[in-house]
């Protein structure tokens, strides 16, 4: 498959190389204000070229994908790779996985009034 010269909305590249499921979250994600390319706001329609810096805000985190090449047909995984450097930053660490778990020994009984003023301090309450 040979690359396709020119450019390609912004919405249509962003599903193709598997940045999101399907067209049109693409483009509400666009409306939305979620996709930048170059650091400017876009529309589902903005055409984007070889270079271009685009970033999508979803799940609580940014991707940063540097267009490598221009694809207008949805591409499988491996060749979806090629068509953008990946930039984004590691995904954030899940909160809670190092706090200790507030447990109890089976058969232990009733917590204390001092048992439960600890395990809503680890709860955060």
């Amino acid at each position: 498959m040979a690359p396709d010269e020119g450019s390609v909305r912004v919405d249509a590249w962003v599903w193709s190389v598997r940045l999101t499921k399907t067209r049109s979250l693409a483009a509400a994600a666009c409306r939305a204000g979620h996709v930048r390319v170059n650091g400017e706001r876009v529309k589902p329609a903005q055409a984007i070229r070889v270079g271009d810096e685009v970033r999508l805000r979803q799940d609580g985190r940014e991707r940063v994908a540097v267009v490598s090449r221009i694809v207008r047909k949805r591409v499988g995984a491996p060749v979806a790779a090629e068509c953008f450097v990946d930039n984004s930053p590691p995904p954030p660490a899940e909160s809670g996985a190092g706090a200790p778990a507030a447990e109890r020994d089976r058969g232990a009984g009733r917590p204390t009034k001092r048992d439960r003023r600890e395990i809503e301090q680890l709860r955060g309450w």
